[in-house]
């Protein structure tokens, strides 16, 4: 059985940073891409930031590149967003998600797992 679990999110206060991880177990982590979604409130699932197994990278925008850092550790199976600068807009659930890739999609369905997310909340 595929498991995703996020960890990490929690209350920060502008321009403050966070780590989210998410750990996965039930399939060979090193053979997918991973990346991360978020959903604010009264807002659509949106592609943050994925990487390859091989650690190439995609991010959303310039401004969420320049802020927002995914890596990868295929020997703990576990994703990372470090988060620095964070923006009250920034505030949402945020979602790991596994694709048999190879590329990088911004589609969430094209995406086979997902885990429960974890809330960050970043006040003004």
């Amino acid at each position: 059985q595929v498991q995703l679990v996020e960890s990490g999110g929690g209350l920060v206060q502008a321009g403050g940073s966070l780590r989210v991880s998410c750990v996965a177990s039930g399939l060979t982590f090193s053979s997918y891409v991973m990346s991360w979604f978020r959903q604010a409130p009264g807002k659509e699932r949106e592609f943050v930031a994925g990487i390859t197994w091989a650690g190439g990278t995609t991010y959303r925008t310039d401004s969420v590149k320049g802020r927002l850092t995914v890596s990868r550790d295929n020997a703990k199976n576990t994703v990372y967003l470090q988060m620095n600068g964070l923006k009250p807009e920034d505030t949402a659930v945020y979602y790991c998600a596994a694709d048999r890739g190879p590329s990088i999609s911004t589609y969430e369905d094209e995406y086979d797992y997902w885990g429960q997310g974890t809330q960050v909340t970043v006040s003004s």
